[in-house]
């Protein structure tokens, strides 16, 4: 494992921790829906899990086959990820950092995912970090979560169809905003174009 953490990360850091330390997995084991329904769409090959928390998403593409490298904040996230990992018999690679700092290294991934975690100045980092014909897969909460959980920080709220206009020179491949009665979140999946030849 990895370690890549600045002193400013600290603090959230061990929010993360004491939040992922309790006995049962915060978010569940299984995967989000949008992904299973849209797997058989995404390329196959090395996939980036960006926040990955507790694994969920990141072990259920190792099922899949792909080869997945999980990036988050806390170290108990990751225990917890690797433990599922072990259960459903596949490996993981987990780089502990703070998303803040971290490089995405460009035309690298065939797949990133990232799911309920807001950093905007991440979207052009990873429209450079997919290969040429990659895909994207993000979702998170939007401002009418407001509606159930009125304290959340705007800040880390999509605006209404916001993820439509942040991923440059990448095709829309689906895209749903979906009010659930208890949660209001948007979901994407998005593809970088392949290079046609002169």
């Amino acid at each position: 494992m990895a370690i890549d953490s600045s002193w400013g990360a600290e603090a959230d850091k061990e929010r993360w921790n004491q939040k992922y330390e309790t006995g049962n997995y915060l978010f569940g084991r299984d995967p989000i829906q949008f992904l299973t329904d849209h797997v058989d769409l995404l390329p196959k090959g090395t996939a980036l899990d960006l926040a990955m928390g507790e694994g969920r998403n990141g072990v259920f593409l190792a099922t899949k086959g792909f080869q997945v490298t999980g990036v988050d904040i806390s170290e108990a996230g990751f225990k917890k990820a690797q433990v599922l990992a072990s259960e459903k018999g596949v490996t993981l690679t987990t780089v502990v950092a703070d998303l803040e700092q971290y490089t995405l290294p460009p035309n690298t991934f065939d797949l990133i995912i990232c799911t309920y975690y807001l950093q905007r100045d991440l979207f052009p980092k990873i429209a450079m970090a997919l290969k040429p014909g990659g895909m994207v897969l993000i979702e998170t909460y939007t401002v009418d979560h407001l509606q159930y959980r009125p304290k959340f920080n705007r800040t880390f709220l999509l605006e209404r169809n916001e993820l439509l206009a942040v991923l440059p020179g990448l095709r829309v491949v689906r895209y749903q905003e979906v009010d659930t009665g208890q949660e209001a979140f948007a979901s994407i999946l998005a593809q970088k174009p392949t290079p046609t030849k002169k």
